[in-house]
């Protein structure tokens, strides 16, 4: 995601407390998660999530990626945004 990207531009307007300050969180969620959840609302929709200390005082960092497979298979961030606890969501994989 770079400054400009449509994507990113969403996540800056909807979600200010994120974007641009912690563009690191979102990254870091994406790149090295606590954890990454199917979604219970979208079927084809995964939560990657992780924890950062220094994210107003402790939040977590969620950020929602979407597998598409028509007409061909994608990943594309849908949102992100912060929160103060998870909820929702089936695990499919946790850090031990």
């Amino acid at each position: 995601m770079v400054d400009g990207d449509e994507r990113y531009e969403h996540i800056k307007m909807h979600y200010p407390d994120l974007l641009p300050d912690h563009e690191q969180a979102l990254i870091g969620s994406l790149t090295d998660p606590d954890s990454v959840r199917k979604s219970d609302r979208f079927p084809n929709a995964r939560l990657f999530t992780k924890f950062f200390e220094a994210v107003r005082g402790g939040r977590y960092a969620v950020v929602v990626v979407v597998t598409d497979t028509d007409p061909v298979e994608r990943d594309w961030i849908i949102t992100a945004y912060i929160t103060r606890k998870i909820s929702g969501g089936t695990i499919e994989w946790e850090k031990k």
